[in-house]
């Protein structure tokens, strides 16, 4: 029988016309100040919403909202610290990463390359605040899309929504491909070779870093495998080809005495300590060309880093640097690798463990 009374009541309920938005607001002002009812603010905002059948399901197209309209919009990320969740402390790095559009960059010969960029920016927090308007690191590029980029202009960037964000320290990485026109070794043709390059520039306080990051891909053709095949020829007459193989070098240089190091600069440096760098444009001529290229400069893994360490050293533009080199080993199922730095900057006691990883480049 109650049952059918509950019924009878809820299809009543059903019928009643919705209660206006003041209705609702003074019956929860009535729940607020009887104080029988433990109502959370999450419950009371849902309620104070309305029957959301009631809402427009049609997408607003003609509305515009005004200042007031905007300046009474919630703001969640900069509200007070009794909404962070978690630990309220510091973190150090906040921001995007790989936000892509198309930017202007000189080149050392005074000309322009619009390259398609990669945009890392950060931001430190400080543990009382709840977090940042990201969208801020997005516009303040294209203030400066129509400009020209170099190592300055990024600085400038960076500088621009630091202070817009109001942060301590903060971080700008811009990727992108570098085209380079390089010639054949034999047969006079020319081809692109395209480099993996990261600008950088790290704020800490008062102190500014300026970094290059470029990988460099070579072939590696293993001295004592050179070496065991010309012994089998000598001393049997059998054939024996050494083992070599794609590999790559990860430079990270610190830009010193605000002078400017292209990329042009860092890859000359390279081929200058390795020459065996990959081609783009080959024939006949140059495949054996590039065989005795690489008969001639046998290295392992470890003369390599040394190789372009001895050349860093001798830049007066360069500072602090790593080098990491990957030999992606045709013998072995496994890579060989070696990590050199010199100075404090990139010197660390963990490595990500994809690091080596991200040294494999592809065709």
């Amino acid at each position: 029988m109650n049952e059918i009374v509950l019924a009878n009541q809820l299809t009543e309920a059903e019928d009643l016309p919705a209660p206006t938005r003041d209705e609702v607001a003074a019956a929860l002002d009535i729940l607020r100040r009887h104080g029988a009812l433990a109502l959370d603010d999450d419950l009371l905002t849902e309620a104070a919403r309305g029957d959301s059948r009631n809402l427009n399901r049609s997408y607003p197209e003609d509305f515009v909202p005004d200042a007031a309209y905007k300046a009474g919009m919630p703001d969640l990320q900069n509200g007070p610290s009794s909404l962070i969740k978690g630990a309220k402390t510091e973190i150090q790095h906040v921001g995007v990463s790989n936000f892509r559009l198309p930017l202007t960059w000189q080149t050392r010969a005074g000309g322009e390359l619009l390259l398609e960029t990669s945009v890392t920016g950060s931001v430190s927090l400080e543990a009382s605040k709840k977090g940042i308007n990201m969208s801020r690191i997005l516009r303040s590029f294209y203030k400066h899309a129509d400009e020209p980029f170099d190592i300055g202009r990024i600085n400038r960037v960076l500088e621009s929504y630091q202070d817009d964000l109001e942060s301590f320290d903060a971080r700008l990485q811009l990727s992108i491909r570098y085209p380079m026109l390089k010639r054949s070794l034999r047969s006079d043709l020319d081809g692109y070779q395209y480099y993996e390059v990261a600008f950088e520039v790290v704020r800490q306080g008062p102190q500014t870093i300026s970094i290059i990051h470029l990988d460099y891909v070579y072939s590696s053709t293993c001295p004592c495998s050179l070496e065991l095949s010309e012994h089998a020829r000598t001393t049997r007459g059998q054939i024996a080809t050494p083992h070599s193989q794609r590999s790559v070098a990860r430079i990270s240089a610190v830009i010193e005495n605000d002078e400017p190091l292209w990329t042009e600069d860092l890859v000359e440096l390279c081929v200058a300590a390795i020459p065996t760098e990959t081609q783009v444009m080959v024939k006949r001529e140059d495949e054996q060309a590039f065989a005795e290229l690489n008969g001639s400069n046998p290295i392992f893994v470890e003369d390599a880093v040394r190789l372009i360490c001895d050349g860093l050293e001798r830049e007066s533009r360069v500072g602090d640097f790593r080098v990491v080199a990957s030999h992606q080993e045709s013998l072995h199922s496994h890579d060989a690798v070696s990590i050199l730095t010199s100075g404090p900057t990139f010197r660390q006691v963990s490595y990500d463990q994809r690091m080596f990883a991200s040294l494999y480049h592809v065709g």
